[in-house]
């Protein structure tokens, strides 16, 4: 599994295709980020941010290898490895840049905006925040993973539904993603800091369960 994620990161970072989805994060950050807000509302905007980042990437990951390719691979590892090598490969991506992200928004961020907040510390809340991060990415590989290669060839398809359910994973009630978001920009206007155990737990299953299922149907669709 190493050597094929080290194959797949060595094809992302060569094709330069990672430059956009860290594009479009570092715009929503500088557009949606105040210095003088409060660090919980910011944090809570780096979290949505990196969730249609996460879907994008995903789609990368599993579409950057041409056919042929795919086919050597899948068939010297088995195609359920090779999926998932892509996946990972997302996903670590993903998570790099939102760590890069949620570490320079809780550096920037006032922590002392709301007086019921006057126990924050930096460090509790970039807790926070990366707990968060960390919901939104994994709902991000769920989209990404649900709407790229094995289940829908079609790119135009792909990267309509993509965007579409990244949307909705976010304004959607009940969703692990929206729960968070609203969580921390809601904590910024009173309260105590959220933990996101329940979020976390919930797209963490869903997140391996599409991924166990597309890794299986690669097997029979490629």
């Amino acid at each position: 599994m190493t050597a094929l994620f080290r194959y797949h990161l060595a094809m992302l970072l060569r094709s330069q295709r990672w430059l956009s989805p860290l594009l479009l994060y570092m715009v929503l950050l500088a557009v949606g980020v105040d210095s003088s807000g409060g660090v919980l509302d910011s944090l809570g905007l780096s979290a949505a941010a990196l969730l249609p980042v996460t879907a994008w990437l995903v789609r990368i990951c599993v579409t950057q290898e041409p056919d042929a390719a795919r086919d050597v691979t899948a068939a010297a590892t088995g195609m359920p490895r090779a999926h998932l090598a892509a996946l990972l490969t997302a996903t670590v991506c993903a998570a790099a840049i939102g760590l890069v992200g949620t570490a320079v928004v809780t550096a920037i961020a006032n922590p002392r905006r709301v007086e019921d907040l006057v126990d924050i510390t930096p460090l509790s809340a970039g807790t926070s925040g990366l707990l968060g991060a960390l919901v939104c990415l994994l709902t991000g590989v769920t989209v990404g993973a649900l709407f790229s290669r094995p289940l829908l060839r079609g790119r135009g398809w792909s990267i309509l539904l993509t965007g579409l359910f990244s949307l909705l994973a976010l304004v959607a009630p009940g969703s692990p993603a929206n729960t968070v978001v609203n969580d921390l920009v809601n904590s910024s206007h009173g309260g105590g800091i959220p933990t996101h155990a329940p979020p976390l737990a919930a797209a963490a299953l869903i997140a391996a369960l599409a991924g166990g299922a597309v890794c299986v149907l690669g097997t029979r669709r490629g």
